[in-house]
């Protein structure tokens, strides 16, 4: 038993006494361009109930392929650093209050999480220093960590709302 003979026998089961009723507007577009749909175009009355019912609702209600939509749109060099630099970060990590070593380690590990759950985008909170005598120290070892990281890839300060010079994105590098 196959899925259009559950929904024939369901139909038959929940039918009301005096049969099911038809819209007739549906009715009058089939007579008239033979299906209803663009796939069916040309098909006679009789071909049109060896169709079983998900092939016709599939014919009604197109289905929409978002995966297939973002695979088209990455095929274009530069459109993913296009759509990663206006959007927001997956994931934040706030550097205030650590030490320098404490501030390495803490960034290998947000990293490796982050290239292991799939983030693109990630912003590193490391403050703007007016704490610190000279450069910010915490600044300082982001830039640095970035530099030797393999994984990240572009990176630039933070937008206003995110800590502007205070906070640092960076771009996570694909497949590695």
């Amino acid at each position: 038993m196959d899925f259009g003979d559950i929904l024939e026998e369901w139909e038959r089961r929940t039918a009301a006494a005096s049969g099911k009723k038809q819209n007739p507007s549906r009715l009058k577009r089939i007579a008239r361009n033979g299906a209803d749909g663009p796939e069916g175009a040309g098909q006679s009355g009789a071909e049109l109930k060896k169709v079983d019912p998900l092939t016709a609702w599939l014919r009604m209600n197109p289905v929409y392929d978002k995966d297939a939509e973002i695979d088209e749109r990455e095929a274009f060099p530069g459109e993913r650093r296009r759509r990663l630099l206006s959007r927001r970060p997956d994931a934040v990590l706030d550097l205030h209050g650590l030490t320098r070593d404490d501030a390495w380690i803490a960034l290998a590990g947000f990293f490796r999480d982050s290239l292991s759950q799939g983030f693109e985008k990630v912003l590193i909170v490391h403050g703007k220093g007016t704490h610190s005598s000279g450069a910010g120290v915490l600044k300082e070892i982001c830039r640095t960590f970035i530099e030797h990281c393999p994984f990240a890839g572009e990176s630039g300060h933070g937008r206003a709302v995110d800590g502007a010079s205070g906070a640092t994105w960076v771009i996570l590098k694909k497949g590695k």
